[in-house]
């Protein structure tokens, strides 16, 4: 889809209310718009200053793009009478549509859909867009900001957002601004997909509520991945009342949370918690894109700013790691043995009026083998203080800067504590100015777990059913782990045998063994005394036998696995908007509970899957924890390499599985799946 002549137009008609088409000419006029302004209205008398044309038909030419404020019901016809012109396209301010989620408004909105045919269109109930780059606005409120010649893209499906981001004050260097509405016709990922070709883009934000199409939503952010764009963004819907105010508002379904945070994880999407966040990474990402990695220094004259970093950093994957012994010493030499070297760092304030000396204690540190140096500082206020003695030090610092390897941070731990002179005085010369503490360290954070996914280059990739879907079938346990063991998952050995003849059987098989009610439809068996565990003899077994015979005609008699490590749940789920979904989690009874899990979308690779085991709390279990047996990872990774088969090879039919749990034994003693559940559907 052709979207250039749409977003730099060199013509604008504005079509309808003249409060809102007025305020649009406005911003026009603030952003330096060059081009031909035309306004349409059916009555309204020109005047020697301003003339309206009747009709879209009565314009001159046809216009690259419109503005659209009409009521809802004449927007379908607005539509039809531009793509008639042939116009570049049109941004819907109008609203009253699939947001209302009527019947009638869903109607009007296939209508408008249909009207417009082919031509690109933003909403409705879209605030408008502005491109600085090329100094056009349609956009019926305020314009804050500078032509820059590169600079960030945001994309947001929230108009005030948008507004609130424009007018943040935080030196982030805005190229376009782009409001979508309901993503009728546009996408999120269409304009991604357009922004990753315009070579002043050098990052691309978002504040979205809703997803149109996973994998479509995938492909463009595999693009802006490669092209070099990296994207951060802010997504409502963590919680049911955040989803529901986003469905009310935008028509939007959030989908499954987790979900949405695993395929951000792995594509190197930074998904931030606050505006002020997605601010401050999107600012680290512009001056020369995610980190290399994770290892970062911050140094400052105050060792209160030194603790409160590291407390906010303690939930952090960011790495403090020891200032190098030639390093420190060094320092030690600059500072004397008053300061006591570590990271963070307090370097304290006896250089503070000696510049050479603390020129070199800046160079010092920033010739260490990190991915940043932060240097925290906050300012009085510009209009009632002299800065000299702050914007000296900071001179220094951003002279030391000048060709060192880490990213250069200034941080200030107020956003308010950093004025403007001084954010663009540092990012003209390289040096990011990050405002406030927890921001700036969640934006390095971000920019730090960005670089390490960047480095495994295992982009995910939807796996979504093509079938249309019919009735739920569950298969029952023993078939379910015969299934897997064809693809080589370890099963116990056992057999399903009549309920008295469970005693015969577990005799046979070799005590202790597993006895469990087994079919298709019966699910979380131990919660209805439906298993026996550690069955050590044949009157034992034939006790669970009897009582177990009101539940099911028949029992499946198994070995008991012993050696137990640690208990792993390794599920799948088919999320609606990115297919198949690989769960790992502490696993056994108490899944649900502990909620140690982490979701994975495919490819499921050996690197990948290690990777994802290390994010959980049992890992420690795993490793050996206080001198018991270190678990057999690598037989662990293997049986679930063989889960991920069956699921790829079965994505069709397969709706949910469950192998809980998967019990890891000591090294070298491989796993075990001593419970599996799967459930299939038909395809029509």
């Amino acid at each position: 889809m052709a979207l250039r002549r749409m977003l730099a137009p060199r013509s604008i008609a504005l079509i309808g209310e003249r409060g809102w088409t007025e305020a649009v000419a406005r911003a026009s006029l603030a952003v330096g718009y060059q081009g031909k302004l035309w306004r349409v209205h059916p009555s309204r008398a020109s005047t020697p200053d301003v003339q309206y044309f009747r009709s879209i038909d009565d314009l001159p030419e046809s216009p690259d793009c419109a503005f659209v404020a009409v009521p809802n019901h004449q927007a379908p016809e607005v539509a039809a009478a531009l793509a008639r012109r042939e116009a570049g396209g049109f941004v819907c301010f109008s609203s009253g549509f699939a947001e209302m989620q009527t019947a009638a408004a869903i109607e009007l909105t296939q209508e408008l859909r249909r009207s417009a045919g082919a031509m690109p269109f933003l909403g409705p109930n879209c605030y408008g867009m502005v491109n600085f780059f090329d100094r056009a606005a349609l956009w019926p409120d305020q314009v804050v900001g500078k032509s820059p010649e590169r600079g960030v893209a945001l994309i947001c499906q929230s108009g005030t957002i948008a507004l609130t981001l424009m007018f943040s004050g935080r030196s982030l260097p805005l190229g376009y601004v782009i409001t979508i509405g309901n993503q009728t016709r546009l996408t999120a990922a269409d304009l991604i997909t357009e922004l990753c070709d315009d070579p002043r883009v050098t990052a691309i934000g978002l504040y979205l509520e809703g997803i149109q199409d996973g994998a479509e939503f995938a492909r463009a952010a595999r693009k802006a991945h490669s092209c070099g764009k990296p994207l951060a963004l802010v997504k409502s819907g963590r919680t049911p009342a955040a989803a529901r105010a986003a469905r009310s508002h935008t028509g939007a379904l959030t989908g499954s949370d987790a979900v949405f945070d695993a395929f951000c994880r792995q594509a190197g999407i930074a998904r931030c918690e606050t505006l002020g966040a997605l601010c401050e990474t999107l600012k680290l990402l512009h001056a020369g894109g995610p980190l290399a990695g994770q290892r970062v220094i911050f140094l400052g004259a105050s060792g209160g700013d030194m603790a409160m970093t590291s407390d906010l950093s303690r939930h952090l994957q960011l790495d403090f790691p020891a200032i190098s012994p030639d390093t420190a010493k060094q320092l030690r030499g600059l500072l004397s043995d008053r300061v006591s070297i570590a990271n963070p760092f307090d370097i304290h304030t006896y250089l503070w009026f000696e510049h050479a000396a603390l020129r070199k204690v800046f160079d010092t540190v920033l010739s260490e083998d990190v991915d940043a140096v932060a240097f925290m500082l906050d300012c009085p206020p510009e209009a009632s203080c002299d800065l000299s003695d702050y914007t000296s030090v900071i001179k220094q610092f951003v002279a030391a800067a000048a060709g060192a390897r880490p990213r250069a941070v200034l941080l200030a731990s107020l956003p308010e504590t950093l004025n403007a002179s001084i954010r663009e005085s540092c990012m003209a010369r390289g040096v990011v100015p990050l405002q406030g503490l927890r921001e700036g360290l969640e934006a390095l954070d971000q920019a730090s777990a960005m670089g390490v996914a960047g480095r495994l280059q295992e982009f995910p990739v939807p796996r979504l059913p093509q079938a249309a879907r019919g009735m739920a079938l569950p298969i029952g346990e023993h078939a379910a782990k015969a299934a897997l063991a064809r693809y080589g998952v370890p099963v116990p050995h056992g057999r399903v045998v009549d309920c008295a003849d469970a005693a015969a059987t577990a005799t046979e098989l070799g005590f202790p063994v597993a006895i469990k009610v087994t079919g298709a439809g019966i699910a979380h068996k131990s919660d209805r005394g439906g298993v026996a565990l550690n069955v050590a003899s044949a009157a034992e077994a034939s006790l669970a036998g009897a009582r177990m015979a009101a539940l099911s005609p028949q029992l499946l008699v198994e070995n008991m696995v012993t050696d137990v490590v640690a208990e792993i749940l390794v599920g799948l789920i088919v999320d609606p908007q990115f297919g198949q979904v690989l769960v790992l989690a502490a696993g056994g009874t108490h899944a649900e509970l502990w909620q140690d899990r982490v979701s994975l979308l495919p490819p499921w690779t050996r690197p990948s899957i290690a990777a994802a085991l290390r994010k959980l709390n049992i890992a420690r279990l795993l490793a050996g924890f206080r001198g018991q047996p270190a678990g057999d990872v690598d037989a662990l990774i293997d049986a679930v390499l063989a889960i991920g088969r069956y699921a790829a090879d079965h994505c069709e039919v397969l709706v949910e599985m469950d192998v809980n749990p998967l019990i890891v034994r000591p090294q070298g003693l491989g796993v075990v799946a001593v419970d599996a559940l799967i459930s299939t559907q038909e395809v029509s």
